[in-house]
């Protein structure tokens, strides 16, 4: 009890910390950076629209809601996800967890985008140099969880944030903390949790790349021999880029699962403040069929609120998944869909292998 407390204490305080920041985030849209955090992993969690940070556990959760980690059954996890996302990038997914006895669970992760290659054009060559350049955008997570009783759990993550783009680069640090109360008043399926995610410093691009070398122009001599006569000295510049914020949010989540024999039947509510983007409500269901086949559903309601935000992910988000245990390991193979406005939509392959 004495746990839970600290760790209930330890939310608390990071929402009243960082309250301030979240209030009127529609005002700030489009402001932050670093918005390959935001791209969601995980076919079974899209297709309930993300309202997943209770429905999740153990492997799958680690980018829903961390503190849901030790709800796997199975020691060791791996899992791979694919989506094609538009305009020809891809977003690959993997990550590996394991319980320590004793000590919690543990679990490692990796997400990179694929941009492809780039033609690189100029002032001077505005239909390209010849010259490419290969965008590589990558999320490095290390994720710890533990339980504090039998009903509350508790999760950390840490993730490395790379950008680099030919001769320029920025790095940041971003945190996801969560807790997870489960039988809430003591109703057996009734679940509750809490996320802050993506709370870090500011990045900054730097590099080599933002030099710009200009002619230094004697403007005293205007015109005369002189003036075709001189050579200008090569002056070099660095341009300062500016800083971005990370695009930090808060959810609120309840959840409720219940079996009617062999049918297992799941809902759940989830509630987005979101620092640089408008709130969010997300709406998600989940029907097992004799712990093998699983049917999945979503949906996102905007509220109404100050500003005019279109949430290109609005529309119908769908999936199913299947689970097969083959001798001492089980393995999920899931798939999403999620529709969206003016492009192609979103397919998700994940597969999932515990032991």
């Amino acid at each position: 009890m004495k746990k839970f407390k600290l760790g209930l204490l330890v939310i608390l305080a990071l929402m009243q910390i960082t309250g301030t920041l979240f209030a009127g985030g529609g005002k700030r849209n489009g402001t932050a950076g670093a918005t390959e955090l935001l791209i969601p992993v995980g076919a079974r969690g899209i297709s309930m629209a993300g309202a997943s940070i209770l429905g999740s556990k153990g492997i799958e959760s680690l980018y829903w809601n961390p503190a849901n980690l030790p709800g796997s059954p199975n020691g060791t996890n791996v899992i791979f996800s694919h989506m094609n996302y538009f305009a020809d990038i891809n977003v690959e997914y993997g990550a590996v967890s394991t319980n320590i006895e004793g000590l919690g669970s543990l679990a490692l992760s990796i997400k990179s985008l694929s941009l492809g290659e780039i033609n690189i054009t100029t002032n001077d060559f505005p239909d390209g140099t010849g010259s490419i350049i290969k965008p590589s955008i990558t999320v490095l997570g290390l994720t710890y969880a533990t339980m504090l009783s039998d009903r509350v759990s508790i999760g950390l993550t840490g993730n490395f944030i790379s950008e680099r783009m030919d001769r320029v680069a920025a790095n940041g640090l971003a945190l996801n903390i969560g807790i997870t109360y489960n039988n809430l008043a003591n109703i057996n399926g009734l679940s509750f949790a809490v996320v802050l995610k993506n709370l870090g410093f500011p990045m900054k691009y730097d590099g080599t790349g933002l030099n710009v070398q200009v002619n230094g122009a004697n403007s005293e001599i205007t015109s005369g021999t002189d003036l075709l006569n001189r050579q200008d000295p090569i002056s070099v510049y660095k341009v300062d880029a500016a800083e971005f914020e990370l695009p930090s949010s808060i959810e609120l989540g309840f959840g409720y699962a219940h079996k009617f024999g062999t049918i297992g039947v799941q809902a759940n509510a989830l509630y987005k403040n979101d620092n640089f983007y408008n709130d969010e409500v997300k709406l998600g269901a989940e029907l097992e069929f004799n712990d093998l086949l699983y049917l999945r559903g979503g949906y996102i309601v905007l509220p109404e609120g100050e500003g005019k935000y279109e949430n290109i992910y609005n529309g119908l988000h769908a999936g199913f998944g299947i689970k097969y245990d083959i001798g001492g390991a089980v393995i999920s193979l899931d798939y999403a869909y999620r529709a969206m406005k003016y492009w192609d939509a979103n397919n998700i392959v994940t597969i999932s292998l515990g032991f």
